[in-house]
C-alpha cells in the first residue's frame, strides 16, 4: 500500500529499504505500458527461472504461485520460448546498465516500479524499456505473425522486457 516500507535482505542486496509511493500496478510514467505484469512474466519463463529465486519475500506471494523457477541455475527449458536469451549479470555491470539499488537490472526495477516505487532511475529505465521495442519490429518485418519458431531468442528478450512476443 502506499507509504509502506518494503525491507529487502537477500543474497544480492543487505538492509535495504524503499517505500511505496503509487498504488500497485497504476501510475506509470507517460508512455510505459508494459504488456506483461511481473506475475505474468514469471508464469510464462523468464530468466532461466532463475532471477527470483532467493528474493521472492519482497514481492507478493501470488506472482509466485505458479512461476517458473529454477533453484539451482538458469535452464532454458523454464523459459517460454526454450533458449536463454540473456546476457550473464557480469555484462550488464561492465555496460553500465546496473543502478546499484537494483543489483539484478531492469527486471528488478519493474517489479519494484510495478509495486508503487518510484525511483532516480525510473526515466532511464522507461527509455530502455522504449529502445527495446525495436526487437518488436524485426519479428514484425522478418516473421509470419504468430510464428512462435522465427527468431525465439529476440521473442524471448522481449518477453524479459514485458513485451507480449507470443501475439507477434
Amino acid at each position: 500500500m502506499i507509504g509502506d516500507w518494503i525491507e529487502v535482505n537477500d543474497k544480492m542486496q543487505r538492509d535495504y529499504r524503499y517505500q511505496l509511493s503509487a498504488p500497485m500496478g497504476k501510475e506509470f510514467a507517460e508512455g510505459f505500458e508494459p504488456e506483461l505484469t511481473p506475475a505474468e512474466m514469471l508464469r510464462l519463463g523468464v530468466f532461466g527461472g532463475k532471477y527470483m529465486c532467493d528474493c521472492a519475500d519482497e514481492f507478493p506471494s501470488q506472482w509466485f504461485a505458479d512461476a517458473r523457477l529454477s533453484p539451482q541455475r538458469a535452464d532454458a527449458n523454464f523459459n517460454h520460448f526454450g533458449i536463454l536469451a540473456s546476457q550473464p549479470l557480469a555484462e550488464w555491470r561492465r555496460k553500465g546498465w546496473i543502478h546499484e539499488d537494483d543489483p539484478r537490472g531492469w527486471f528488478q526495477w519493474y517489479c519494484r516500479y510495478f509495486m508503487g516505487r518510484r525511483h532516480e532511475d525510473d526515466e532511464r529505465q522507461v527509455k530502455r524499456w522504449r529502445a527495446f521495442a525495436r526487437h518488436k519490429g524485426q519479428i514484425i518485418k522478418n516473421c509470419e505473425p504468430g510464428d512462435p519458431f522465427c527468431r525465439p531468442r529476440q521473442r524471448q528478450a522481449l518477453l524479459q522486457w514485458a513485451y507480449d512476443s507470443r501475439k507477434i
